[in-house]
């Protein structure tokens, strides 16, 4: 035991992931030179020597040698005849140096060490892991799902570290089994009670980039900025883009050759839909960009109030709101202007603003109907009363008696 190896003798330092072998030597020393000053009062004239190669632990005491009777500190110093049964020649002025055996601590001690070294290595590590993944937010992490809760995901990273995957930042359509794959970005990373909590999301719209840029060149080398990412996860996203070469078509670079490049970012999101458009100052023509894939007949903006009043044809109207309303929605986030559709009636269409109706329907509910582009009795009529409930925060009650107001007007 006096010449012990300790990564064999404390089997939980076996296997040292994020902490570098002279940082776990440090921590060795330190543990044994409190065990020498618990024992001896001082570590003072004690030499504590750690192999970095294998581990062996070497303890070297050094004592001063006095004359029979004259010892003030046996923890310093040591009487010649004592010393003299080690080596007949020793003399008095002279060092008496000795190995200290890891055995001489007894058992309780060296348990007690083990425990101490178990504490300080796991503390180690949980910085260790903070100040790396720190440093790592809004990276792509890839890992391996272990446990699926509730609320959340446990993913484990190529080192056993735990990310935790809440049901929020998890796209709807996804699923997973214990054993899958998955890729996501880191988004934050704090310190609870000592320990790394390192949170990871699918839905946040730098995942989205971070795609992007593994996937197309031009991205990652500068050639194309990423000027705006707006999501509905699983549902749709819009991704306005700008090139600093005019030779390079930047919607095209994103897209790809047949969508080659976009279809893998587009699989790994669940299907959703992305619609790539090149950014501009200009902010009508923007507007009109993020509201792809309908057709714009005209547009006018409120600058003050940050408004578009956008007019399209009647079959455009559906495409501008889109499904669920996430199109129109997406467009307002992406452009920073509240847009109102309207529809422009073809002549002779006998039609009636939806406002004319004021006296028998509450404002907000105009206003509720207006914000998806209804604004006319015929395009309420248009939809079913399942589709009015969908699309707007109305209540089915409230839903069938607008229908009623408004099948009376034509009746």
């Amino acid at each position: 035991m006096s010449n012990i190896n300790l990564i064999e003798s404390f089997q939980e330092f076996k296997d040292f992931k994020n902490i570098d072998r002279p940082t776990v030597i440090s921590v060795l020393e330190e543990v044994f030179r409190s065990m020498i000053r618990k024992k001896y009062s001082t570590d003072e004239n004690c030499d504590v020597i750690v192999n970095p190669d294998n581990g062996d632990l070497e303890i070297w005491r050094t004592r001063q040698i006095v004359e029979d009777g004259f010892s003030e500190d046996d923890d310093l110093e040591i009487e010649l005849a004592e010393a003299r049964k080690t080596d007949a020649d020793l003399q008095v002025g002279d060092e008496f140096i000795e190995e200290i055996t890891l055995e001489s601590f007894g058992r309780r001690a060296i348990l007690a060490a083990r425990q101490t070294l178990v504490s300080k290595i796991l503390e180690l590590e949980k910085d260790e892991i903070f100040r790396k993944y720190k440093d790592r937010v809004d990276e792509i992490v890839t890992g391996e799902i272990y446990q699926v809760w509730k609320k959340e995901t446990l993913v484990l990273d190529d080192e056993g570290n735990e990310l935790i995957l809440p049901k929020t930042e998890q796209i709807p359509a996804d699923y997973f089994k214990k054993g899958d794959s998955i890729r996501a970005v880191i988004t934050k990373v704090e310190m609870i009670n000592s320990n790394p909590k390192i949170i990871i999301s699918r839905t946040a719209p730098e995942f989205l980039q971070r795609l992007f840029e593994m996937e197309v060149p031009e991205i990652f080398d500068g050639l194309i900025t990423i000027k705006k990412i707006v999501r509905e996860p699983g549902e749709r996203a819009k991704v306005a883009v700008e090139s600093y070469d005019d030779r390079i078509d930047p919607v095209g670079a994103c897209v790809g050759m047949k969508g080659s490049r976009i279809h893998g970012i587009v699989r790994e999101l669940k299907n959703e839909n992305i619609d790539v458009i090149n950014y501009t100052n200009n902010l009508s023509l923007y507007i009109q960009r993020a509201l792809s894939p309908a057709k714009i007949t005209s547009i006018k903006l409120d600058d003050v109030e940050k408004r578009a009043a956008v007019y399209l044809k009647p079959d455009q109207v559906s495409l501008a709101i889109g499904r669920g309303g996430h199109n129109i929605k997406l467009a307002g986030k992406l452009t920073g202007y509240e847009i109102d559709v309207y529809r422009e009636s073809d002549e002779g269409d006998e039609d009636v603003d939806i406002e004319e109706f004021a006296d028998e329907i509450d404002g907000w509910i105009i206003d509720e109907l207006k914000r998806i582009g209804l604004d006319t009795a015929k395009s309420v009529l248009a939809l079913s009363a399942d589709e009015l409930i969908k699309r707007t925060d109305l209540e089915e009650g409230t839903v069938k008696e607008v229908l009623e107001i408004l099948k009376a007007e034509f009746e």
